[in-house]
């Protein structure tokens, strides 16, 4: 049985004070939760604050992004080492807006995927198609390449700290959500990839999450498909209540 992971991806959202009163406000709701691994993703701004907020809690910490190196010349970015210092456990690599804005390749996310497991931290790794690419038929053209090249060089226990989130970009901050039926073909097609790229056990193993529009009135459906292990979860994440009552869903 693969342990669900419901993430929140806060995006460009929340200055630190507001941050640690969304993470305060949120470990009421879910302390009671077992069973639920859950992660919170505020800006790089409020890491260290909202990592203290979470001291001694279930809650994890992730960060929205890194960059491959531990130091040097590299004016504007932050390290894998340097998230881990902070307390952050997790780090979100390939997010479609990442991708979309700045230049994002499945090169530079499996150059920052490896740098992340050296750093220990455990990585959601994004993969999904555009509008364009699903309407001319290559989603799982692009699914497969996605997750072949962003996995590229990982071995069967890099594996255990590699969570993969199938993110549709047409379904992202616009309201549509894949069908129940199309996220669970996408999830087990790319669950066929880690096997075909590894092997079975461990995509038996891999936790695979959904991530585009994930609502409390969504969860529990995409919740029933046996492909689908959790939720990155967007707009929804930001309101504390809204979070909780898709981690409570989520069982």
């Amino acid at each position: 049985m693969r342990r669900p992971v419901i993430a929140g991806n806060w995006k460009m959202n929340k200055m630190s004070r507001e941050s640690v009163d969304t993470a305060t406000d949120l470990l009421p709701l879910v302390a009671s939760v077992q069973g639920v691994d859950v992660v919170v993703a505020p800006v790089f701004t409020a890491l260290a604050p909202v990592a203290k907020a979470l001291e001694g809690s279930t809650i994890q910490l992730a960060a929205q992004d890194c960059f491959w190196e531990d130091a040097g010349a590299f004016t504007g970015e932050v390290s894998p080492a340097m998230l881990a210092d902070i307390g952050c456990s997790h780090v979100i690599i390939g997010h479609s807006e990442r991708r979309q804005y700045f230049g994002e390749t499945d090169e530079t996310v499996n150059r920052k995927v490896r740098a992340a497991l050296q750093s220990g931290l455990i990585v959601i790794v994004c993969i999904g198609e555009t509008l364009d690419e699903r309407e001319s038929g290559t989603t799982f053209a692009v699914l497969e390449r996605q997750a072949t090249e962003g996995l590229a060089g990982l071995r069967a226990g890099d594996m255990n700290r590699v969570i993969i989130a199938y993110e549709p970009v047409w379904a992202i901050g616009t309201g549509k959500t894949a069908s129940d039926s199309q996220a669970q073909e996408a999830h087990a097609f790319i669950r066929s990839t880690v096997a075909s790229c590894i092997d079975q056990t461990t995509a038996d193993a891999v936790r695979i999450l959904y991530g585009g529009s994930v609502k409390p009135d969504n969860i529990s459906g995409l919740m029933g498909q046996p492909d689908i292990d959790g939720a990155l979860v967007g707009g929804a994440s930001l309101d504390a209540d809204s979070f909780a009552r898709i981690v409570r869903y989520a069982l």
